[in-house]
């Protein structure tokens, strides 16, 4: 089995920060590209940030200079940290990673359960 977890959400007010991590675990062989997601109340899921296990980077346009994705690739984990954070990037957050499990040869999505990030006064 493969889990991912994350954790760093909560209340924050606009202009503040927040990091949040994602650590995977299980019978994993190898991790390609980790993903943050973010879905708000009554919106479409949308890709935040990604980085490839060569640190190829993307980011959402709003976030761009805002928000710093890394990743640890012995630990197997992956980080936001978020800046300037406006109450437009209020939503879920979820971490996603395409990952081989070990005795398999082909890759899949997993999820994590998501984390709560709220900004507002």
């Amino acid at each position: 089995q493969v889990q991912l977890v994350e954790s760093g959400g909560g209340l924050v007010q606009p202009g503040g920060s927040l990091r949040l991590s994602c650590a995977a675990s299980g019978s994993i062989l190898s991790i390609r590209t980790m993903r943050w997601y973010r879905q708000a109340p009554g919106k479409q899921r949308e890709l935040v940030a990604q980085i490839t296990s060569g640190g190829t980077i993307k980011y959402l346009d709003s976030v761009k200079g805002r928000f710093t994705i890394s990743r640890d690739n012995a630990a197997n984990t992956v980080s936001l940290q978020m800046n300037s954070l406006n109450p437009e990037d209020t939503a879920s957050y979820y971490c996603n990673a395409d990952i081989i499990r070990i005795g398999s040869y082909s890759e899949n999505y997993y999820w994590g359960q998501g984390t709560q990030v709220t900004v507002s006064s």
